[in-house]
């Protein structure tokens, strides 16, 4: 369903159970950019009515993934420690469109924001299926399945409002971009790291 270039290597999930602590805080504070992400796009794009009620849902179920996150934190007896920069997304955000029309901008924040959905689904996949950690695996499995939904809410929104706009051509170039990005990650106990 995401055709993703590369899959994330399954000793991934070996590198971030040895410290659960660091995926947990970074993968927190994903939650909370990815909240912040669609509340951005809402602002930015308010005349779009059913855009605004699915992704005000979306950044609901965002920050709620945020205090799910949290208090397993809190329960193992862990500190959320200070926010990480996400390098992963920042090497995406190159890749977008800076100029161009509002249309232009809109459709490459929503296909910006389907990518990183798609690799958090990607990422859980593999936590899920390989963590010894009961709790944790049935969360992520959970986690993967919320996450597929949201790429899916990005990637319609963009074929949808993007109509004059060669969406498929340019979700395949992010793709083509992603899959570059992604081999220099992967090794890292960070959710995209």
């Amino acid at each position: 369903m995401l055709h993703l270039k590369l899959e994330t290597d399954p000793r991934w999930a070996t590198i971030a159970e040895e410290n659960l602590e660091e995926i947990l805080t970074d993968h927190a504070w994903c939650e909370q950019k990815a909240a912040t992400n669609a509340i951005t796009i809402i602002a930015n794009n308010s005349q779009y009515e059913d855009l605004v009620t699915d992704l005000l849902e979306l950044a609901k179920e965002e920050l709620e993934h945020f205090q799910m996150v949290h208090d397993i934190i809190k329960k193992r007896g862990y500190k959320l420690g200070r926010e990480r920069k996400d390098s992963y997304v920042n090497e995406l955000y190159k890749f977008m469109n800076k100029g161009g029309s509002r249309l232009k901008s809109m459709v490459d924040r929503l296909l910006f924001s389907a990518m990183i959905e798609a690799r958090s689904c990607e990422r859980f996949k593999p936590l899920s299926e390989r963590i010894k950690d009961k709790e944790l695996s049935k969360f992520y499995h959970e986690l993967m399945i919320s996450e597929a939904g949201h790429y899916t809410i990005f990637i319609t929104f963009a074929r949808k409002y993007g109509k004059d706009i060669d969406v498929d051509k340019r979700w395949q170039e992010l793709v083509e971009f992603e899959g570059k990005v992604i081999k220099s990650y992967g090794k890292s106990e960070s959710i995209h790291g």
